[in-house]
């Protein structure tokens, strides 16, 4: 079986694919654009990728594939119904990072509400030991216990959120995107509700039409002033321009972002304008990027090829 993986810096080269390697005749590529993916994929009947284009245009020479494995849960790259009329089937993986993704989103929550940036700064500087009293606060900043934390979709991340959240004495809320889930441990809201009591937003959704640019300038301008939003789902959910606005007139407080609109940032995306680490932070979409969590998103993918060369079906996403 000849497998290809186009992306396999997407792992980190500090975590071994010779699971993955074991299994067929292994073509590995550092990572793969769409400039660069022509002629990648034509002997390929197994693929391995993570944010390469595959779609018609680039799968159109690629007549032996009947696998595509994602190294990753999100599968927005991939045209589902076009691999489908052709009988390819579409594999991606569940779970993996879910505690990792969970615990950045309080990352990025605490350095924006706790001004961390601002204090640590305060003490190297040399203005700490300069002053005269054991303490300072001049930003003031916020518990979680007491506020409302509100949630756009409650699949296994946004449940992990959930119990965290409320572990730190947060009400939680939640709006369903997509309108199927079946949550009931938590108060489930329409989406005017979530914006508008809301202390804190995460979202956790996947990237649909529906939630492209859910949050837009209509939706901020309907969240609490003082309020936190934070994006680690998929950067299009924002509207970037939007946020800029929202963030630069105090429309919000402040915005933890781990995906953008256009991954690595582009020049000019306005959100790369705002310095102000206390009213936004980004970071480079390593939320589910833990070592732990990397490990497990090879050995999954091993196991749904696995299963593939069996017969069996596993985490297909297009059956």
């Amino acid at each position: 079986m000849k497998i290809v993986v186009l992306e396999r810096n997407s792992v980190g080269l500090d975590v071994s694919i010779d699971g993955i390697e074991a299994l067929g005749e292994v073509t590995v590529y550092p990572n793969t654009t769409r400039d660069d993916i022509d002629g990648r994929l034509t002997d390929a009947e197994i693929i391995v990728a993570n944010k390469a284009p595959l779609n018609e245009e680039t799968l159109k020479d690629a007549s032996k594939v009947r696998l595509i494995c994602e190294f990753a849960t999100g599968y927005d790259n991939i045209d589902l119904a076009y691999c489908k009329s052709r009988g390819i089937k579409v594999a991606n993986v569940v779970n993996y990072s879910t505690d990792a993704v969970a615990q950045h989103t309080f990352a990025l929550c605490f350095y924006v509400l706790e001004k961390l940036r601002h204090y640590d700064e305060y003490v190297k500087s040399g203005a700490y030991g300069a002053q005269d009293r054991f303490s300072n606060f001049d930003i003031p900043f916020t518990e979680l216990a007491g506020k409302t934390w509100g949630i756009v979709g409650m699949g296994n991340i946004g449940r992990k959120v959930a119990r965290v959240a409320t572990a730190f004495g947060c009400r939680v809320i939640f709006f369903s995107a997509s309108g199927s889930s079946t949550c009931t441990e938590y108060e489930r809201v329409d989406f005017d509700t979530l914006l508008k009591e809301s202390d804190f937003l995460s979202l956790h959704c996947p990237l649909s039409d529906r939630t492209r640019d859910l949050i837009d300038l209509d939706a901020l301008k309907k969240m609490k002033k003082s309020a936190v939003l934070i994006n680690v789902a998929r950067g299009p959910v924002v509207n970037e321009s939007a946020l800029y606005t929202a963030l630069t007139e105090g429309i919000i407080a402040g915005a933890g972002l781990d995906v953008l609109s256009a991954e690595p940032i582009r020049a000019d995306n306005p959100l790369g304008k705002i310095k102000d680490s206390g009213r936004l932070i980004i970071t480079p979409h390593l939320a589910w990027a833990s070592i732990e969590a990397r490990n497990r998103c090879v050995s999954e993918t091993c196991q749904n090829i696995e299963a593939f060369l069996k017969g069996e079906d596993r985490n297909i996403v297009n059956p």
